[in-house]
């Protein structure tokens, strides 16, 4: 339901922003008729449940029609191209981010109050307040520009050379990364130390298990539950495209063609995109609830 809606909200959404279809593939000097013979022929004269049941009768079956911006291209040619750029950026930023924040939570929370936690929330604070555009040119001058270890703007195709995409694309990974590597940690360690001041703790620690033990087996798991709720939105704002990030390394990925296909009213494009983009929020969000039910064995369905 929550896919069907915005989708028709989106179809609507066309009909009264600014700007005409037809007119953007056609150019400036194009007569009035010429338009109108090609708002006819692309079916943007017929009534809005018209076009929006036509749409979805089509998408079912996995036709999300033709791109307006490029002649000949259907949207999901369009969208297979650049979908793998996406996912490559997503798998290695949401990597980064589970082997390098995970670790420095607990270990910000095992020593609180002391110098590695001092240090590790000083660090934190910095790179969660720069940008990930910055860091992206940040990188970029420094890491291609100076140091020459990738060439900016070069992007290599996976089909072409898989490893040499995998080598260019860590770069963006990390700028997409970091910030969010800098919120896990402060988000685990806060949860984990509202964990250590509760009564299981306490009984615990008076049985005579150890602190490790104690952390590991039992307070974990229990702070784990926002951590996850964080890192679900996370991995949804990674594969929905970097957009940002995407520009600045010159990624064709999903981010990179919504901002294009906007601005040339590419309306099947991005009604693809955007539902896209709601079918991995919407199945993310549900892996999620699946998902506490395994870490925390209070989080039940009852049938």
């Amino acid at each position: 339901m929550t896919l069907l809606l915005i989708t028709l909200l989106t179809f609507a959404a066309f009909t009264v922003i600014p700007g005409d279809a037809a007119l953007s593939k056609l150019d400036m000097d194009a007569t009035e008729e010429q338009v109108e013979a090609l708002r006819e022929e692309m079916g943007l004269n017929d009534p809005l449940p018209v076009r929006y049941f036509q749409w979805l009768s089509s998408a079912l079956r996995g036709d999300f029609g033709d791109s307006y911006q490029y002649s000949n291209v259907t949207v999901a040619e369009l969208l297979a191209t650049r979908l793998p750029v996406t996912l490559i950026l997503a798998i290695l930023s949401l990597i980064l981010i589970l082997v390098i924040s995970l670790p420095l939570g607990i270990l910000s929370a095992m020593y609180a109050g002391k110098w590695l936690d001092t240090l590790i929330n000083q660090v934190s604070q910095v790179v969660m307040a720069v940008p990930s555009f910055f860091l992206g040119m940040l990188m970029t001058y420094v890491f291609g520009l100076v140091l020459k270890w990738f060439q900016p703007g070069a992007y290599i195709s996976p089909s072409e050379d898989f490893w040499g995409c995998i080598r260019y694309m860590i770069f963006p990974a990390i700028a997409v990364a970091l910030p969010k590597i800098a919120m896990v940690v402060k988000f685990l360690r806060n949860s984990i130390l509202s964990e250590l001041h509760q009564d299981y703790v306490r009984t615990a620690r008076n049985k005579g298990a150890r602190s490790f033990r104690v952390l590991y087996s039992h307070v974990l798991k229990n702070a784990l539950i926002p951590v996850i709720t964080f890192l679900a939105m996370v991995i949804a704002e990674i594969l929905a495209g970097s957009i940002v990030v995407e520009q600045v390394f010159g990624l064709p990925g999903m981010g990179r063609l919504l901002i294009t296909s906007i601005s040339a009213r590419d309306y099947p494009v991005v009604q693809a995109i955007v539902t896209y983009i709601t079918a991995v929020v919407v199945m993310i969000n549900f892996i999620v609830d699946i998902l506490y039910q395994f870490v925390d064995p209070r989080v039940r369905t009852e049938v």
